[in-house]
């Protein structure tokens, strides 16, 4: 139940922070801050109400955003392993996301040698059709 709650309001806050009237919203209020600093003299209360306000709005916006990411993610990398599982590609790769931050990297180190190999071979093949097919018409002119 709180969940759920939370999740909506967490959803309805982040689309809200980033819409460009939002943005706007937050200008006109930075402004009129501003151009009240004469009226209150510059004081230490009127510096002390923006970072008061700033400070809570940035904190609680925190862990709404967090909230927020961390859904998306989870929702992506499961449509991700679906597709994994689905197609011809290693199955060994779901979960890897739960791996250490080096453990991750060393597989990406491993699958970047793959392609480039696979890139090279796919290259080599290439050209030795390439040139297969020279060879070919060479032939049938004489």
């Amino acid at each position: 139940m709180i969940e759920k709650f939370f999740t909506r309001i967490a959803n309805a806050v982040a689309h809200l922070a980033g819409m460009p009237p939002t943005f706007a919203l937050c200008c006109l209020v930075i402004l009129a801050w501003a151009l009240s600093g004469p009226v209150f003299g510059f004081s230490d209360t009127w510096q002390l109400v923006i970072n008061t306000g700033t400070t809570i709005v940035t904190f609680l916006m925190v862990f709404l955003i967090q909230n927020t990411q961390n859904r998306d993610s989870a929702a992506l990398q499961t449509k991700l392993d679906e597709l994994i599982r689905a197609s011809r590609a290693h199955n060994t790769f779901i979960g890897i996301e739960h791996l250490t931050e080096s453990e991750v990297e060393e597989i990406r180190e491993k699958c970047e040698k793959a392609a480039k190999r696979h890139d090279r071979e796919v290259a080599e093949a290439a050209v030795k059709k390439a040139a297969a097919q020279k060879h070919g018409s060479k032939k049938h002119a004489a």
